[in-house]
């Protein structure tokens, strides 16, 4: 009987490792690290979810996006996404051509949103466009 019971509690912590290396690897959460170490573009969202922001990175730079829903002519929608960064060093090096890439991303995701980008991205593209990069 001992034996029997062994061989249950063994299977079933068998059981319990397979499921916690099956979920680690399907985590997206650790996608999106593995994208942001290289640089990568990756969107962790969760459409049908307005509450949830947009986590996303792009070339080393880790950005948030605040969804606001508003009407549209038919129903209500995600009107406004209003972009951000909490570590302003992650910019260096990006240009006009990667923010409209970003821009364009998730206007495929949201196509009846506007985005806003928050200071300091803003103040960054302003003067980004001074220059004619």
């Amino acid at each position: 009987m001992t034996v029997i019971l062994f061989r249950l509690f063994l299977l079933i912590a068998v059981g319990i490792i397979i499921f916690s290396i099956t979920k680690y690897l399907l985590d997206p959460r650790r996608k999106l690290e593995a994208a942001y170490r290289e640089g990568d573009f990756y969107l962790l969202d969760e459409s049908g979810n307005v509450r949830k922001n947009v986590i996303f990175t792009f070339g080393n730079a880790m950005f948030e996006g605040e969804k606001f829903l508003g009407s549209t002519d038919n129903s209500f929608e995600v009107t406004t996404i209003m972009v951000g960064t909490e570590d302003s060093d992650q910019l260096h090096g990006l240009s006009t051509t990667d923010f409209h890439f970003i821009e364009k991303e998730l206007t495929l995701r949201y196509p009846k949103a506007t985005i806003e980008w928050r200071s300091p991205i803003k103040e960054l593209l302003k003067r980004l466009d001074r220059q004619g990069k």
